[in-house]
């Protein structure tokens, strides 16, 4: 049977393009439906992707203004405060995938989800990255019997913008709530003033002036590890790659501390890098997220539920695409420590 077409709500962006990349490297005859407000500009990047179609997004409309017409998922790339992409998955019993919200605007995409939890799968794709780092850190700690501190710093190189919505978003995510999240010492608390200024090194050692930032990382990997500490930094500045002379990279690094499966103490320090910026990165973890819930890996479809990343990619598929993609996975520091 056909897939019907994926619906990229806000399609026509940086990481739209990104995830329509990245699919179709794996899935070249997956169709995509472009949707935006702008009918001109959906075609345009429509044909620029192939076997695409651009459409006008009426958000007023119950059905978004498609009619009739069917869709397997959609995928979001902005953000939706009517959750008039939600309501409609729901009611056609598909997929939904945002990326965009804040972890303090998720409650209304969770009510609605309790309200019908058996419609669809819905998964909240807010971490950074949707999942790059949950799976890298998660997969890491398997090295651990007892986590008891993860730390997490995202380096943004300042010329990599992401188009003018992410910086929207990203805008609005900072003026709304800047304290930061955080567990300690097994409580969660908010982060804020000097409190949630930090240093750290990037990939190549430099130290880096950062303040803690609030992911919803910081949630899923205290209930995943159960680890007492738990914090996610932010810092924007020059990558590793720019100032060796290349072209700019993401990179987010991660720390964990806590003892190995023999009682001894270990601490950890990895990263991932992506060598095409925060949207490629982000585009791969969409893209893999959308196969995995519509079944194009040759699994299952994803049953109805509240997801996060991490629960749906599997750690070794997703980094193996991870380094074909032009990303890699480092491990900077000895793993062992007194």
């Amino acid at each position: 049977m056909p897939l019907h077409p994926i619906l990229f709500m806000g399609g026509s962006g940086a990481i739209g393009h990104q995830t329509a990349r990245a699919l179709r490297a794996a899935h070249p005859d997956v169709p995509l439906l472009i949707g935006g407000r702008d009918l001109a500009k959906a075609e345009q990047t429509a044909e620029h992707i192939g076997n695409a179609q651009g459409v006008v997004i009426d958000a007023r409309a119950d059905d978004l203004g498609l009619g009739d017409r069917p869709v397997s998922a959609i995928a979001l790339f902005y953000m939706d405060h009517a959750l008039a992409g939600l309501r409609f998955a729901q009611k056609r019993k598909v997929p939904h995938l945002s990326i965009s919200s804040g972890v303090f605007e998720i409650a209304p995409q969770i009510a609605s989800f309790i309200h019908v939890p058996d419609a669809s799968a819905i998964v909240l794709g807010y971490e950074w990255m949707v999942g790059a780092t949950t799976v890298a850190t998660l997969h890491l700690a398997k090295a651990f019997a007892r986590v008891h501190d993860i730390r997490v710093h995202a380096l943004v190189d300042e010329q990599d913008g992401g188009g003018p919505t992410v910086a929207v978003d990203f805008e609005h995510l900072n003026k709304m709530l800047p304290a930061a999240l955080t567990r300690r010492d097994g409580e969660f608390i908010w982060r804020e003033g000097d409190d949630a200024k930090v240093s750290f090194r990037a990939v190549d050692g430099t130290t880096l002036q950062g303040a803690g930032f609030s992911s919803i990382d910081v949630t899923g990997l205290a209930a995943a590890t159960d680890a007492p500490n738990v914090e996610f930094n932010l810092a924007s500045g020059i990558s590793s790659t720019r100032r060796q002379g290349q072209p700019m990279s993401t990179e987010i690094l991660i720390e964990i501390e806590g003892t190995d499966h023999k009682g001894s103490a270990l601490r950890t320090r990895h990263a991932v890098v992506h060598r095409a910026g925060a949207a490629a990165l982000t585009g791969l973890s969409v893209a893999m997220l959308l196969e995995r819930l519509v079944g194009l890996d040759g699994q299952a479809p994803v049953r109805p539920g509240l997801y996060f990343p991490y629960q749906l990619l599997e750690a070794q598929v997703f980094l193996q695409r991870l380094e074909k993609d032009g990303g890699e996975l480092i491990e900077l520091d000895g793993e062992v420590t007194g």
